[in-house]
């Protein structure tokens, strides 16, 4: 009798191990070599035929137009304006004051894309310099598909003999859970991030008034936090590469796993400190939960 049960908690558990090493595997196999591809942002970004139409390819079509249009119609805002003035007696900005921004929001709206390239290959460029003090110190890609191949040579076992009711198991599961947040996160940054772009043209045309440049500070803060996370994440990775892991000691497993979550809240810190806008998940759930509550 004692036998038939021990056979039978021996089936669920080399089940319930299966179904977990499937799991694991597809995650392993299709999720993490997104996460590189989806933090580390270059200009590449734009080169998306949709993202390009959407944007325009010159001042007469696409967001460009439409703002070269707006641009157009803020010429016969300030004509009106001043004309009244001399009747009003009141004041308003000079006209050679007016032109010369005009002709500065005109150069930046018409050239948004080239100069959006140049600032998000900046922060491309930051972020790659210090992986590449990493990789000259460690000998190895500082990278997140680096660091899940270190971990899984930490904790590594066969298909069949995989037991999520270790320790070890434990941790890969808290580990699979962390990367599958952080791919979200992510991609969530990468969505922001070109509408962010997509709005450039609209930014640039408020500077235009003085009573408008809060819209351009604002964009300009949000779009620094959605860069700034990839340059914190490499400083992260930089710290966490300097650990020497041993599949024997528990102190590299827990900084292992801490190191996870440190990326998961990356953006928190970004936000703590510069201001901007959250990418977390559980952020995101917790405020779609209190506005279905209210």
């Amino acid at each position: 009798m004692e036998n038939s049960q021990t056979n039978i908690v021996n089936i669920i558990t080399q089940t319930i191990n299966s179904l977990f090493s499937g799991l694991f595997s597809s995650i392993d196999n299709s999720l993490y070599s997104a996460l590189d591809d989806l933090l580390f942002i270059n200009s590449n970004i734009l080169d998306d035929t949709y993202l390009i139409k959407l944007f325009g390819n010159n001042s007469s079509n696409g967001i460009i137009l439409i703002c070269n249009s707006l641009l157009l119609g803020v010429i016969l805002y300030y004509s009106c304006v001043f004309m009244l003035s001399h009747f009003t007696f009141s004041q308003v900005q000079k006209p050679a004051h007016f032109l010369f921004k005009l002709f500065i929001t005109a150069i930046s709206i018409n050239f948004s894309y080239f100069f959006i390239e140049i600032f998000i290959d900046l922060f491309s460029n930051i972020s790659l310099a210090i992986r590449s003090v990493g990789e000259n110190i460690y000998d190895e890609s500082i990278c997140i598909s680096t660091l899940i191949q270190k971990f899984n040579s930490i904790i590594y076992f066969e298909d069949s003999n995989i037991n999520i009711f270790s320790l070890n198991g434990l941790i890969k599961a808290l580990v699979s859970i962390g990367f599958l947040n952080l791919s979200l996160s992510y991609g969530i940054r990468y969505i922001l991030l070109k509408v962010f772009i997509l709005f450039t043209p609209f930014a640039f045309i408020s500077l235009i008034n003085i009573n408008t440049t809060w819209i351009f500070k604002s964009w300009f803060k949000l779009l620094c936090s959605l860069l700034c996370l990839q340059i914190l994440v490499s400083l992260i990775l930089l710290i966490v590469f300097s650990v020497k892991f041993n599949n024997s000691d528990i102190f590299s497993k827990i900084i292992y796993i801490s190191s996870i979550y440190s990326l998961i809240k990356a953006n928190s810190f970004i936000r703590d400190f510069m201001g901007g806008i959250s990418t977390e998940v559980n952020s995101g759930l917790s405020n779609i939960k209190s506005i279905i509550s209210k």
